[in-house]
């Protein structure tokens, strides 16, 4: 096999798609073959809930960092956080030295939303495509899934546009953040990325056709912005051993169907296959065996691992849930463990015991309706669409802060409205409303993919700390709604695989900080709760136990598991049998 990649690649190359598809490994494993070569690499971390550090064996940190074994090879993350508090610091050291604390404290609070962080981490990035970085031949993205990356890489047209009419700097950011300044750096670093001798764009998918239609998606709207040097990387493609394997058969045919019906969009992209291996693509053997190697470990024995019942199952967390008679519940991990499909079948399955439910997503790649597949009397279905939920709070805001302004005045206003920050706090307004309606009914919420949705979080906490000081505790936040745990149940989901376990795991920990206590596991996908006799698979079932008595003895005492289905859990009869 030979990644085709590796022969003729581009100085900057960002891998992107659906949460979970392989992103990190495959963006390691490129980093590590071009270093093997001689090359200067600078892999870079742009996915707020990152798992490099465990891949490969090292501490992230927000300036490069060399990875033993691996001469020629560095790693950067751009951690939203530190380049938050960084950026808020040189915007502070521009105030005048007679500035009072109170204007500090104006300022400071100024620049502690989402939108900072985002401006922040994008600042970053716009320093490793237009900065001076000539010391690395190539520098190496993985990025967020596939929403929070097009929301990154449109941000140097937007921020572009934006700039051009506006005099004053982002009013956002503070009147003092002098975000005029780095126009030319934007500027620069949208050429580079629309440079195709400089930038190519790996799409990632597996072999299913929600990944392969996000990339399709994803496509276009990087063709859109000027990114059209593209091809693509099936990841995990399968080939059964044992062709008699229910659970085997499937998993190939479903995959071999989705290459094959894939969007002519994708067709006509020049792409590499990656088989699936019996290993996990943890430390550097590994990444090294990922793009290199055909060989998988077999059995020349007959295998036959029975179905592992002693578990349960969603029907048993539905009726846990069902319980009361309303409430929130989130369903959050990270992207690609399958949280729309438990967010609906929880959905489905809370109205089949005859409660009320509103189903909604915050994920800007949102797949309800397609998991769905229909309707159920008792069920609501909704989205929080940035860019509607924008169109309607300015809309608001002018309606009720420019009333009585002039036409000039009107026009400033609107002016400021169109800044990209505004459809972070749009977004944040349409949840906080979404997590209040939970007073009075069931809410189950998907959310976007954890770092998304930990910038989410960020902006909650931020609204919270504002509202408690000014109101004097006189009001209830959302945060503290979702602190509440007879109001809110949190539910982590994860495939039974170590990079997701520990992601949920660091996800689970980060809520905790903000006091917010989950209440749920749910394993998704699990081949030993199915049962198989292909060696390839069998070879993944003792990882998968290990991770599943990993998550019991040190995350959670309350653990559901699906198991592989042979045929999808798509529509609302699929989706009541998962929950029943």
């Amino acid at each position: 096999m030979k990644f085709k990649l590796l022969e003729n690649p581009t100085r900057f190359l960002f891998f992107t798609g659906k949460g979970g598809v392989g992103k990190t490994s495959l963006s390691s494993a490129t980093a590590l073959a071009l270093s093997d070569k001689g090359k200067s690499v600078l892999l870079v971390s742009t996915d707020p809930a990152s798992n490099l550090d465990e891949m490969l064996g090292i501490e992230l940190r927000n300036s490069p960092v060399p990875v033993p074994d691996a001469p020629g090879l560095f790693v950067l993350n751009i951690d939203p956080t530190n380049a938050a508090e960084s950026y808020r610091q040189r915007v502070l050291s521009q105030m005048s030295e007679t500035s009072s604390n109170d204007e500090r404290t104006t300022v400071r609070e100024q620049l502690s939303g989402a939108c900072t962080t985002e401006i922040a981490a994008f600042d970053e990035f716009s320093e490793l495509l237009a900065g001076d970085n000539a010391k690395y031949d190539h520098i190496i993205f993985d990025t967020a899934p596939t929403g929070h990356t097009i929301r990154l890489l449109s941000l140097p047209k937007a921020w572009t546009g934006f700039l051009e009419d506006n005099d004053r700097g982002a009013s956002c950011l503070g009147p003092h953040s002098g975000l005029k300044m780095q126009e030319s750096r934007f500027k620069a670093a949208l050429e580079m990325l629309s440079d195709s001798s400089q930038t190519t764009v790996v799409l990632v998918v597996r072999p299913d056709k929600g990944s392969i239609a996000e990339a399709s998606k994803t496509s276009e709207e990087l063709r859109n912005l000027g990114l059209a040097n593209q091809r693509l990387a099936i990841n995990a493609v399968f080939h059964a051993t044992n062709s008699n394997d229910p659970i085997a058969k499937s998993i190939e045919e479903l995959g071999a169907r989705a290459i094959e019906e894939m969007p002519r969009n994708l067709s006509l992209l020049e792409r590499d296959e990656i088989p699936m291996r019996s290993f996990n693509t943890v430390g550097l053997v590994r990444l090294r065996q990922l793009l290199v190697s055909d060989k998988t470990p077999s059995s020349s024995m007959e295998i036959e691992i029975a179905a592992d019942k002693n578990y349960s199952g969603l029907s048993q967390l539905v009726e846990s849930l069902a319980k009361t008679e309303r409430g929130l519940i989130m369903v959050m991990g990270k992207g690609g463990v399958g949280k729309t499909t438990v967010a609906a079948a929880l959905a489905v399955g809370l109205v089949q015991l005859g409660k009320t439910v509103h189903l909604n997503t915050t994920d800007p790649a949102a797949h309800l309706s397609v998991t769905l597949n229909g309707e159920l009397k008792g069920l609501q279905v909704d989205r929080i669409d940035p860019p509607e939920e924008t169109k309607k709070y300015i809309a608001k805001v002018m309606a009720q802060k420019g009333k009585d302004l002039s036409q000039a005045e009107k026009d400033l206003m609107l002016e400021d409205l169109r800044s990209p920050c505004t459809e972070e706090v749009a977004v944040f307004h349409a949840f906080s409303r979404v997590v209040g309606e939970a007073r009075s009914s069931f809410v189950v919420l998907d959310t976007a993919p954890t770092g998304h949705s930990l910038l989410l979080m960020d902006a909650t906490g931020a609204y919270h700390n504002q509202v408690v000081r000014d109101l004097k505790g006189k009001v209830t936040t959302p945060l503290m709604r979702l602190q509440d745990p007879n109001y809110t149940q949190i539910i982590l989901v994860t495939l039974p695989e170590t990079t997701p376990v520990s992601q949920a795991a660091a996800l689970q920990e980060d809520l905790r900080r903000a006091k917010i206590e989950p209440y749920a596991w749910v394993v998704n996908k699990s081949i030993l709760a199915a049962g198989t006799s292909d060696p390839l698979l069998a070879n993944r079932i003792e990882g998968e136990s290990q991770q599943i008595k990993r998550i019991k003895e040190k995350f959670s005492n309350r653990l559901y598991t699906i198991p592989w289905l042979a045929k999808p859990p798509i529509g609302v009869r699929e989706l009541g049998l998962l929950s029943s």
